[in-house]
């Protein structure tokens, strides 16, 4: 897997989870919509630490600067 995240793209997406995660335990989210951002949290803490999204590959967007030689 070819990296195609920035670092502010992963703080950015940290942060985010760690707020989902935050309102899920103090019960500000709950039930479905709770339990589904929940599952967007922990899809955004993965690609954070592998620096990767299916997503962008998909769309062939990158937020990563490319080194010149």
């Amino acid at each position: 897997m070819k990296k195609n995240m920035s670092s502010a793209d992963r703080i950015t997406r940290l942060i985010i989870s760690a707020i989902i995660v935050t309102l899920y335990f103090t019960n500000t989210v709950s039930g479905t919509a709770g339990t589904i951002l929940l599952a967007l949290a922990g899809v955004f803490t993965l690609t954070s630490i592998i620096s990767f999204c299916p997503l962008y590959s998909i769309f062939g967007f990158s937020t990563c600067s490319v080194k010149q030689h």
